[in-house]
């Protein structure tokens, strides 16, 4: 007698839908129990980052301006991953979009004018683009594992940051810092409301994140990405090239990570240093999956998300808690969302194996092979 997964004839919409609801619940209560065994106050610590920043009005503009590149990168990287093309290159992405942006803010430092900060912008883009072609060509050209091929780039933009902020950029009157020169006012992200911290990205974040949705919902190109997810032998029949899919959707999550790291260098950085990688590239995988690969809930996911490294600032403060806190509880959240999943589409069985049958692995015996079909 053993326990099996076997396939749902028919997943629950309403199920698939209160499945982050039943991950982030999940991760509260065993983030909680965790930290008590470490030796802390689970429950405080628990309210520390995950409440105790809601009735703080001064934490929600940093919450929003966390919460801002996490829903760009993310809102890309759900484009890709509709169509099965899995881009975990996120984060060198969104470090070449901000050395890219910050390539042009030194060349213009002594120049003045509106034109400055969206060429700024169109470069992040285009180096976050030009990071992700390399993934894609090798795609399409050589079927290298998108996800290798993205994920190992990481580490080259991030040694290559290290370069130019330890030689070529570095500052000279910054007392010998790693650092470029801070930018000028013509260079840095305009805020959105006065006399706070809520810059231009965010309203551009919620944009993009309306503007994805409306694409994907009600536009061919949508359509096209949806069907190369859903049915890949369906889009070849009906004309759709997986090939063009996959620079569609590595071009849209580059450029869109691009984005956010310019927006990031020239909005709370206000210049580049070693420390800009912040993990916001990984972090939006999380986000993507926890909004369903939903623009619109992404909007929510990145909320949740960033209350993750808000809370987690405070709480170190606060309670002592470790820096790797926060990553411990979003890790978690990740972890009981793919569980959670799993029990949606699958469910458990209690099987006896018949005399000289082992039982089938997980997702296997629900139907018969081809061969058996046609024996049949």
């Amino acid at each position: 007698m053993a326990f099996v997964l076997e396939p749902r004839r028919e997943s629950s919409r309403a199920m698939m839908l209160a499945a982050p609801v039943i991950a982030v619940a999940l991760t509260l209560v065993v983030g909680a129990l965790l930290f008590t065994l470490l030796g802390h106050n689970g429950a405080l610590a628990v309210y520390e980052i995950f409440v105790r920043p809601l009735f703080n009005p001064y934490r929600w503009q940093d919450l929003l301006v966390k919460a801002a590149p996490l829903a760009i990168i993310a809102t890309g990287l759900a484009i890709g991953f509709r169509a099965n093309v899995w881009n975990i290159g996120a984060e060198g992405q969104y470090i070449l979009g901000g050395l890219a942006g910050t390539g042009i803010a030194l060349a213009t430092l002594d120049l003045d004018g509106g034109w400055v900060l969206p060429l700024m912008v169109v470069a992040g883009i285009l180096g976050g683009m030009a990071w992700a072609a390399v993934p894609a060509f090798l795609k399409t050209r050589m079927n290298v594992n998108e996800i290798l091929s993205s994920l190992m780039l990481n580490y080259v933009a991030i040694q290559l940051l290290y370069y130019l902020m330890r030689g070529p950029w570095k500052d000279p009157m910054g007392f010998n810092f790693p650092q470029t020169a801070m930018f000028s006012a013509a260079q840095t992200l305009p805020v959105a409301v006065p006399g706070t911290l809520i810059h231009l990205g965010i309203p551009i974040a919620a944009a993009l994140a309306l503007t994805a949705w409306f694409l994907i919902a009600r536009s061919i190109t949508g359509f096209q990405i949806r069907v190369v997810g859903l049915a890949p032998r369906a889009a070849r029949y009906g004309g759709f090239r997986q090939s063009s899919t996959v620079w569609l959707a590595l071009m849209v999550g580059g450029g869109m990570a691009g984005l956010a790291g310019i927006l990031e260098a020239s909005g709370p950085f206000g210049q580049m240093v070693p420390q800009f990688p912040t993990g916001y590239g990984y972090t939006a995988i999380i986000v993507a999956f926890l909004g369903r690969l939903n623009p619109l809930g992404i909007l929510l996911a990145a909320l949740v998300l960033a209350l993750t490294y808000v809370g987690g600032e405070s709480a170190q403060t606060a309670l002592g808690l470790p820096s790797a806190a926060a990553g411990v509880f979003q890790a978690m959240m990740l972890f009981f969302l793919l569980a959670t999943d799993i029990l949606v589409r699958y469910r458990l069985a209690w099987r006896r194996p018949a005399a000289g049958h082992p039982l089938p692995a997980a997702g296997q015996g629900a139907t018969k092979t081809r061969a058996e079909a046609a024996t049949a």
